[in-house]
């Protein structure tokens, strides 16, 4: 039993708006253990909804479209569909009086138009829209199929969706497992790598490994098929337990965590505070950790030196290092991590220093050049150097190097301190 989805609108085809619908409606299907495999968007055209419900009703048991159920000419969904199985349109009084009385609550009548969105092919069932005008339906025009549609507001879907939809699939028999997914986060490893270092889980049939990547953060999505979640986690768990120890400290988190939440937890749980020195980040860093709400119990604040001359008078850089090896430098990015945990009085004292380009690279120094330094409780000092690659664009290598930062921190206070050892 699958599920596929429709969106229509021409507005998402020309990327006007963002299709948040079908992510909302993929992850619902899952809690229901509904497998989908297509999505499709489709433009305000009657020809080409036919095409693709054509293609879908070969392939899925289960047609949820959005868009197209408003009271406008372009709004052409539930006509195209009861056009398609050859199926009158019937309308609805109780539909009519329901849009006449919201339209009276805002002040407005209901024209002619209006009642386009009462007409419903015969035999279907309304699928109510408590807080719009347009209902949606729930049909199924043969044997082995159900259509169900929803306007394209995606307030109005999401609560008939919960409200009707749910309950209705349920009754059904749909619904009787669920799919439960963890997504592991990794930094400092590249997809290739780790897939490979995971291979053998890439082929479990429950739970099943996916690999993802994007903006120097690779995940790891685990998700497992059972009737409930906490069968689900069972399933789970050990291969995930399996899949961190192979990573180490590559892996930081899973789900919702965040480089900047799992630096924050690991300096609150400590009891340590952080200060940061930015330049070519350019606040980007504290931005991150602020993100978190609570952040002020140890993030105490930041220097953005994006001059020499802060980097000099406020951070205490020496100007000869600065003359004889510039601001992107190691030594530059270590006394500026150690300025700002001295100025500001904090355990850890990081700090950014680098060319995010498109302009100042040279030859010996190009564009996505960085250096990070890290300054600790114990008076210790290091830095570490990294070539982002021009081609990755400014604000990517500026976010690459905000994130690796505070990689670099956690891994620090993740390690034991030489006199535990």
């Amino acid at each position: 039993m699958s599920a596929e989805i429709i969106c229509v609108g021409t507005e998402l085809l020309l990327g006007d708006i963002i299709n948040s619908n079908a992510q909302y409606l993929a992850q619902q299907l899952a809690k229901l253990g509904i497998s989908h495999y297509y999505q499709t968007v489709v433009g305000d055209n009657s020809e080409r909804l036919k095409q693709v419900i054509e293609i879908a009703i070969q392939r899925a048991q289960i047609l949820i479209l959005t868009g197209g159920l408003g009271p406008t000419p372009d709004d052409l969904t539930c006509e195209t569909i009861a056009a398609f199985f050859n199926s009158p349109l019937a309308e609805c009084p109780e539909v009519i009086e329901e849009i006449a009385r919201k339209y009276a609550q805002r002040g407005r009548v209901m024209t002619a138009g209006h009642r386009k969105q009462a007409l419903i092919p015969q035999g279907a069932e309304i699928l109510p829209n408590t807080t719009g005008t347009a209902p949606g339906i729930i049909w199924q025009p043969r044997m082995g199929l159900t259509i169900l549609t929803f306007p394209g507001v995606p307030s109005e879907m999401q609560r008939m969706w919960e409200e009707t939809a749910v309950p209705y699939l349920k009754s059904q028999g749909w619904g009787q497992e669920i799919i439960y997914s963890r997504m592991l986060r990794f930094w400092g490893t590249s997809e290739s790598a780790l897939a490979e270092k995971v291979a053998a889980y890439l082929n479990l049939p429950n739970p099943t490994v996916a690999p993802y990547a994007g903006k120097g953060e690779v995940k790891l999505r685990v998700s497992a098929k059972a009737a409930t979640d906490v069968q689900a986690r069972e399933v789970i768990a050990p291969v995930e337990q399996q899949i961190k120890d192979i990573a180490g400290l590559d892996y930081y988190g899973a789900d919702n965590d965040t480089l900047s939440s799992v630096v924050g937890e690991l300096l609150r749980s400590a009891g340590q505070t952080l200060s940061v020195a930015e330049s070519c980040t350019g606040g980007g860093l504290g931005q991150m950790l602020t993100e978190i709400s609570g952040s002020s119990e140890y993030f105490w604040g930041g220097v953005i030196s994006y001059d020499n001359s802060v980097k000099e008078r406020t951070l205490g850089v020496k100007s000869e290092d600065l003359a004889q090896f510039g601001a992107v430098s190691s030594i530059v990015a270590e006394q500026m991590a150690v300025g700002v945990r001295s100025h500001l009085g904090t355990t850890w004292g990081l700090s950014i220093t680098g060319i995010a380009g498109p302009t100042g690279g040279t030859e010996t120094k190009p564009v996505g050049l960085v250096y990070i330094g890290l300054a600790g409780p114990n008076q210790e000092v290091e830095s570490f150097e990294y070539r982002f690659g021009a081609m990755r664009g400014r604000a990517l290598i500026r976010h690459l190097s905000a994130c690796t930062a505070l990689d670099n921190l956690r891994r620090k206070l993740l390690l034991p301190s030489p006199h535990q050892r």
